[in-house]
């Protein structure tokens, strides 16, 4: 996957360089895609620019901005990938343009009578998914939540199969591969899941509500550019974009 993401963003790079419009590259977690394609497409009319989002687990994009050295800004599902990562020389200013929480989130209408309490990620009657802490911020969100709550070692030990981000995880529910899954609570806002899917909400202290910064990469070929953008997506506009995808 890794690789593949890899050749994607050379082969992206190389296309951008031959246009005649300034090229920016964004890593986005696939969570937040919806706010940020938004805000690209009002950007690039003003700019004269042709901004790529390359989407992932956070920890997949990280990993390839580290290998290839290419791009301009980076959003991941949790400002702890900004944090972990603070001393390696790579991010430059950031910004705060929201928070992310987890619920539990079920098959619409909630057939299967599912409480909205995490005991039910241990129900073995339930076909349960959970994200992999090892390739995306929901997995690693899970793991902390439910480490927390006590359940973790359990709740795995329950999961028919780990997704690796949170799309894959809204995709179990609506292909009815799982009755329940632990995910990012603003993925029940897209259009193409809105009528498919609904959230139970739990305790606030078991949500791992998240920062989410917008952070510029010392990567970055244009970087007035690149803060520019930064500063419209921190703006009242910005933030108010990034609240109606649920953030």
């Amino acid at each position: 996957m890794l690789k593949k993401l890899f050749i994607l963003i050379f082969i992206s790079f190389t296309y951008l360089n031959a246009q005649t419009k300034e090229p920016l590259i964004f890593y986005v977690g696939i969570t937040m895609i919806k706010p940020m394609q938004e805000l690209s497409k009002e950007f690039e009319k003003t700019n004269n620019c042709e901004i790529k989002i390359l989407q992932g687990g956070s920890q997949e994009l990280y990993d390839s901005i580290k290998l290839s050295k290419i791009g301009d800004l980076y959003l991941p599902g949790s400002d702890s990938y900004i944090k972990k990562h603070a001393n390696e020389n790579i991010f430059l200013d950031s910004v705060f343009v929201g928070y992310n929480k987890l619920a539990l989130i079920v098959k619409k209408g909630n057939p299967k009578n599912i409480k909205n309490s995490l005991d039910e990620l241990t129900n073995p009657t339930l076909k349960v998914v959970l994200g992999n802490a090892e390739s995306g911020s929901v997995g690693n969100a899970t793991k902390k939540v439910l480490t927390l709550y006590g359940n973790y070692k359990e709740a795995i030990l329950n999961t028919i199969f780990l997704a690796p981000d949170s799309r894959n995880l809204i995709q179990s529910i609506k292909e009815n591969k799982a009755d329940l899954i632990l995910n990012w609570h603003a993925t029940i806002f897209w259009d193409e899941n809105k009528d498919m899917v609904e959230a139970l909400e739990i305790d606030e202290k078991y949500t791992n509500r998240s920062k989410l910064v917008l952070t510029l990469l010392n990567t970055s070929k244009n970087k007035p550019l690149a803060k520019k953008f930064l500063e419209l997506a921190s703006s009242a506009k910005g933030k108010a974009t990034f609240r109606k995808y649920g953030f």
